[in-house]
């Protein structure tokens, strides 16, 4: 009698808590995950960037001593600080991307005539591979038959080589990466411009509100979390920008154009790297930086939320 006397209440406790218990039985395998494939490695590469190991032998543990090396690189204004400035390069000028997007879904939102082949166009570089951009940018900024030069060239310019100039090869790179971000943002936004309250809109339109106004009083504030989506996932883009600098050039000229998630990969997997330990420090540092970003704007987005 007890034993049934104990299922009857554990059943009952089930009953109790079934609301409560049922969202985490439905998260448990995208936590597992993000547990197995997220969490576990960041505290993997942490303690790896501990050792001296080449990938094969045996792991030799230095302590902090490639953080170390990370330092007087930075010091001495070596691969490692043109890797870091380069990435807040790319930081500053990605996040351009997010006030373009928000500007032409404005415009796609509106009701005119072949909206539908516009919001086609624009949403075309989002489902294109980085490859396949990197490519195309290649080609438009090529010195010999490139449209850029070819464009220049009728003011009476050029020829610019925008990949083979020290000055001009990150921005250039930046360039073609705008492009599919600008596009990503441009969703974001309009998936956000279809949530606004259409009672608020006419309200401001009552009380006199009207272009900038009504963008910053009324609509902007309603689209803080496509704003916060696309903020997160612009840095997120922007310090691991790797693909368009492998097609487009590969670190180059004279590992100018590097980042710091290239400059892992080559010092930790090409043919003149095989540091581990040195390439997961890397990977430590650009962790620590996405960091701090995401959780100052986690930080903001909680305390305007706790202020409503």
């Amino acid at each position: 009698m007890t034993a049934v006397a104990d299922i009857q209440e554990q059943e009952s406790w089930f009953h109790r808590n079934q609301q409560r218990i049922a969202p985490w039985l439905f998260l448990a395998p995208g936590l597992l995950f993000f547990m197995v494939y997220v969490i576990i490695p960041v505290f993997q590469s942490f303690n790896l960037s501990l050792y001296e190991w080449d990938g094969l032998g045996a792991a030799e543990y230095v302590g902090f001593r490639n953080y170390e090396d990370l330092y007087w690189e930075w010091v001495d204004r070596d691969a490692f600080y043109i890797s870091l400035k380069n990435n807040l390069i790319w930081l500053l000028l990605y996040l351009l991307s997010i006030p373009a997007g928000l500007f032409i879904a404005l415009f796609l939102n509106q009701t005119v005539r072949g909206i539908r082949l516009y919001k086609s166009l624009f949403f075309f570089p989002f489902v294109i591979s980085q490859v396949v951009v990197g490519l195309v940018f290649t080609w438009f900024y090529d010195p010999t038959f490139g449209l850029l030069n070819e464009f220049l060239g009728f003011f009476g310019l050029g020829p610019l080589n925008v990949l083979g100039d020290e000055r001009f090869v990150t921005y250039g790179i930046i360039f073609a990466g705008l492009w599919p971000q600008t596009a990503y943002c441009m969703i974001l936004y309009l998936t956000g411009l279809n949530a606004v309250d259409p009672e608020q809109i006419e309200a401001g339109r009552l009380d006199g509100a009207k272009g900038w106004r009504m963008l910053w009083h009324i609509i902007l504030p309603q689209l803080r979390p496509a704003t916060f989506i696309a903020f997160v996932v612009t840095i997120i883009g922007a310090l691991r920008s790797f693909d368009l600098i492998s097609i487009m050039t590969q670190g180059g000229p004279f590992g100018s154009s590097r980042v710091l998630a290239y400059y892992m990969f080559e010092v930790a997997l090409s043919e003149y790297g095989f540091r581990m330990g040195y390439g997961a420090a890397i990977a430590v540092i650009l962790f620590l930086i996405m960091l701090c970003f995401i959780a100052y704007f986690l930080w903001s987005m909680y305390r305007e939320e706790k202020g409503h």
